[in-house]
């Protein structure tokens, strides 16, 4: 008969290291994002730095845009900007998560198999 050898739940300094790095890349992914919205904000909207980053963050964040779009490029450029939000937020959020995900799932696991 084989025995199975079962790992034990890591650290908590590792689950704090895992945890902050992910919380970087988070952020790492809402910056860029928050950089694609201005530059489009700027370019297609016409509107000084500030503007266009309000207009992104409000965009970003599921709030919705201030300022009207005018032109047919600000319109495409909004309707985008506005899909790829959700998702760079959602995966945002999903990074984020991921490692407390993981360790409640090992956790249950290793209490299952006791």
């Amino acid at each position: 008969m084989a025995t199975t050898r079962y790992k034990s739940l890591p650290h908590k300094k590792h689950f704090y290291s895992r945890f902050v790095k992910n919380i970087i890349a988070s952020f790492i992914i809402l910056a860029v994002s928050l950089l694609i919205g201005v530059s489009g904000y700027m370019y297609y909207y016409n509107l000084n730095w500030i503007d266009a980053l309000l207009n992104a963050s409000m965009i970003l964040t599921g709030m919705g845009p201030i300022d009207t779009a005018k032109t047919d490029g600000a319109k495409l450029f909004a309707s985008f900007y506005a899909i790829y939000s959700g998702v760079a937020f959602l995966t945002s959020v999903a990074v984020i998560f991921a490692p407390v995900l993981h360790r409640f799932l090992h956790r249950f696991h290793l209490d299952t198999e006791d």
